[in-house]
């Protein structure tokens, strides 16, 4: 298959966009893509947090114990289809977001659903 640079620009999104479908993923089926924002304080993330709800945002919230110094995640889930565009711009959008509360925008991710076609047979 040609990557169509149109849909899978050259960039770290159009990158993992085009790993997904050439890994087979279905890039036609809304999947619940996760995009991380990190804080410094429990009081900047939990500000944030509510931010993200009163614009009906699906929200998880911890603290990364595993980084030193430890920082407050927030994982945003937005079910859609995984378009280049749509991501950019809840790129952007989250960006915008955790900088208004101290934050920094680092990310996004889902999990791919591969299928091989196969019925399961017994």
């Amino acid at each position: 298959m040609t990557r169509d640079y149109e849909k899978f620009p050259e960039d770290d999104n159009g990158n993992l966009l085009w790993q997904m479908q050439e890994d087979g993923d279905d890039l036609e089926e809304i999947h619940e893509i996760e995009f991380s924002m990190y804080f410094k304080t429990q009081q900047a993330a939990e500000q944030c947090a509510i931010h993200l709800l009163h614009e009906e945002q699906k929200v998880s919230l911890y603290l990364d114990e595993d980084v030193e110094p430890n920082e407050w995640v927030i994982t945003v889930y937005v079910n859609l289809l995984p378009d280049y565009e749509d991501i950019v711009d809840l790129e952007q959008w989250f960006g915008k977001i955790a900088e208004q509360f101290e934050g920094e925008y680092d990310g996004w991710g889902c999990t791919a659903y591969v299928f091989d076609g196969l019925d399961d047979e017994e």
